[in-house]
């Protein structure tokens, strides 16, 4: 890939990720617009591999709240560490049975194959279905619904009454309660088959939902992320194996792994950069803005989307 379009996603990633509009729609519309496959092993290896890169820039950014709220004492980290763990085992409970439902879908609705001997090399990954926009596009649209719905919410319990409101984000100290940590995971799970619905933005929305904080969802729901994302890259690199050893045998395209993770890697570094450097000023922006602002925009991104897919992307 050249190295102009590598820097250009990792922009585009940089300035999505700490945004609730799902950075991942953002890059998969980026790579289509610039020609490329973004349900190719070596596109979606990238994908992740910048969703890593501004992982570190999101470390960076969070570690002072994380240190204070987690890490203060051995009971503060103690609370955390458990509702990270239920969090992500109902991430894993609910995600993982939803991706293999769509997997097998996807693989009954391919056909015969007609190579046998290429049987094994055989996959319908849920990758697949990032090059699609008429799935990306009602994705951010439900994501908007529900961003837009908890900063409704938001907005209206602290205009109702700020002390009693407060008084019952204090409960849990400064982390989340475990009912929210746990919906948290639950909802995060429904977000990972499907490139669109920002994980960030439905996990966070949950939050407010449950009636946590704002600044007390966000520092969780970015913990949960730096949790899953080992996991996420362990997957891709293993699929891009996958297929080097199929193109090897004649079964697919053949595919350069030193190029591909070359690619990856410089992704994951520049997406980094932009990452530190969108954090500059979108944090404050961030914090002084209204939280229904960014569904409104899904809505948006995801009409945009749908013209996209309407005109042959």
């Amino acid at each position: 890939m050249p190295l102009l379009k590598i820097i250009l996603l990792a922009i585009v990633q940089g300035l999505a990720e700490l945004l609730p509009v799902s950075s991942s729609a953002h890059v998969v519309v980026a790579e289509k617009l610039l020609g490329l496959d973004p349900s190719s092993p070596q596109m979606t290896l990238v994908l992740v591999m910048l969703h890593t890169g501004t992982m570190f820039a999101v470390i960076v950014y969070f570690w002072p709240q994380w240190r204070r709220a987690y890490f203060a004492s051995t009971d503060a980290f103690k609370r955390f560490t458990i509702r990270a763990i239920w969090a992500t085992f109902l991430t894993g409970l609910i995600g993982y049975p939803i991706m293999k439902v769509i997997e097998h879908a996807l693989k009954s609705s391919a056909g015969d194959i007609l190579i046998p001997s290429c049987s094994a090399f055989h996959t319908a990954d849920i990758e697949s279905l990032f090059s699609h926009l008429e799935l990306v596009a009602p994705a951010l649209f439900l994501a908007g619904l529900l961003i837009l719905w908890a900063g409704l919410k938001e907005r209206n319990a602290e205009a109702a009454s700020a002390s009693n409101y407060e008084r019952s984000l204090t409960r849990a100290g400064e982390n989340v309660t475990f009912a929210q940590a746990g919906w948290m995971g639950a909802v995060q799970g429904l977000c990972l088959p499907f490139r669109g619905f920002s994980r960030s933005g439905a996990t966070i929305s949950t939050g407010l939902l449950t009636g946590s904080a704002r600044d007390r969802a966000e520092r969780f729901s970015f913990a949960l992320a730096v949790i899953i994302t080992p996991l996420a890259i362990a997957k891709e690199a293993l699929r891009l194996l996958h297929s080097v050893h199929a193109g090897k045998v004649g079964c697919g395209p053949s595919v350069d792994l030193h190029a591909s993770f070359l690619a990856a890697g410089l992704g994951m570094v520049f997406s980094f950069i932009a990452g530190l450097a969108a954090l500059r000023w979108l944090s404050s922006w961030l914090e002084s803005g209204k939280w229904y602002l960014f569904g409104i925009y899904c809505l948006v991104a995801s009409c945009v989307v749908f013209y996209l897919h309407h005109i042959g992307y």
